[in-house]
């Protein structure tokens, strides 16, 4: 289980910063801790995984251009490399 103190110091980066990555080993909680934040406040969760949630970035610039107001989190976003222009542009 993620530590409070890993939600404590990402919720403070947010504060700080437009995006924070949460990087590690598989099985180490990025994805636990990912899901903690977006229950904190208003926010989208994505799991690239999930074909659903993969469709939902079809127009990619768009979608993400709508939640602006919003957390969002993007899980597995290696699956999607063509993101990292388009949320370089929005951040």
């Amino acid at each position: 289980m993620i530590g409070r103190r890993m939600l404590a110091v990402a919720e403070h980066r947010l504060t700080d910063e437009a995006a924070v990555v949460l990087l590690g080993p598989r099985q180490c909680g990025k994805t636990t801790l990912g899901l903690q934040l977006a229950a904190r406040c208003p926010s989208v969760y994505l799991d690239l995984e999930s074909e659903a949630d993969r469709s939902k970035l079809a127009e990619s610039e768009l979608y993400l251009a709508e939640h602006l107001d919003r957390l969002v989190v993007i899980d597995e976003i290696h699956r999607a490399p063509g993101l990292f222009p388009v949320l370089r542009g929005l951040i």
